[in-house]
């Protein structure tokens, strides 16, 4: 027994070992590289001297860095609860329908969500555009003249996360359909013959069972928004960055910009660290919110 016990590790540990080799050489290796480098004055290519942790100074003293913090937590609360949201709402109205039209309606959402992002930005920079866009028919009826959304600070930011919302959902209402099919009919069944309401189902049934669906889709929304970079820098183009600028945003500008390695590698550290605490947290406390 204690043989075959071996053998079974052996064999175990060869099945493991390129998963191990492929993570460490992609993930450990970068993420041990980019730690030292924040300790260090390098450019964005080459070595640097050693300065302990004078980049973690001048990051809290630097007041660029708190306003990409501010955005982009201003932007993470604009999504990621909505998105959540959003997307169990149309995956309850298309688990309703059958067939062919379940599949339609469901392509229809899911369709954005593989779009390239540039073509993303090319869409809805064309609907808000001042003088053409669809978009500003209503925003001339609302404000009363043509708006030109990504160029007016308070409006950029909640345009982009109305547009990250539209291009991101279909991903969310996959999951959440699924969710709701693992849930046996026998329940609803039984439900229908106690005259339950709508209400009372989703509230004592529907949502409970499909809590651990909700705390994936949450938490994988956080990680993501936190990461934002992508549809702001494009939507920026033209305008002043600095008032819009996220963190991923802030570390492009210090490290390919201004060729500050070292800085831009404390950057990411700090970043790596709040997506790291911020998504364990929110897990955990998802996960006691559901054991209840």
């Amino acid at each position: 027994m204690l043989r075959n016990h071996r053998q079974e590790m052996v064999v175990a540990l060869l099945f493991v070992l390129p998963f191990v080799l492929i993570y460490g050489v992609l993930f450990l290796w970068p993420t041990f590289q980019m730690v030292y480098l924040s300790f260090t004055d390098a450019p964005l290519i080459g070595p640097g001297e050693w300065i302990g942790i004078e980049n973690y100074v001048e990051m809290f003293d630097d007041r660029r860095f708190w306003t990409s913090v501010r955005n982009t937590a201003y932007f993470v609360v604009l999504t990621v609860i909505p998105n959540t949201l959003i997307g169990l709402v149309i995956a309850m109205m298309v688990s309703r329908l059958k067939g062919w039209q379940q599949s339609l309606i469901l392509a229809m959402f899911f369709l954005p969500y593989i779009l390239p992002v540039t073509v993303v930005y090319r869409i809805w920079n064309w609907m808000f555009n001042v003088q053409f866009g669809i978009m500003q028919y209503p925003l001339t009826w609302i404000f009363g003249k043509a708006t030109p959304v990504f160029r007016t600070q308070w409006m950029f930011m909640p345009a982009v996360a109305f547009v990250t919302v539209w291009w991101t959902c279909g991903f969310n209402i996959l999951l959440f359909l699924s969710g709701l099919r693992s849930i046996s009919t026998d329940i609803y069944e039984a439900a229908a013959l106690d005259n339950a309401s709508r209400w009372t189902i989703f509230r004592r049934i529907t949502w409970p069972l499909i809590w651990p669906v909700t705390a994936l889709v949450l938490t994988i929304q956080l990680i993501l928004q936190l990461k934002i970079f992508d549809q702001v820098y494009l939507f920026v183009q033209g305008g002043r960055p600095d008032p819009s600028m996220v963190m991923v945003q802030y570390i492009y500008s210090q490290a390919f910009q201004k060729n500050e390695g070292g800085y831009a590698a404390a950057i990411s550290v700090a970043l790596f660290v709040i997506v790291i605490v911020f998504s364990i947290l929110q897990f955990q406390v998802l996960r006691g919110r559901g054991q209840k």
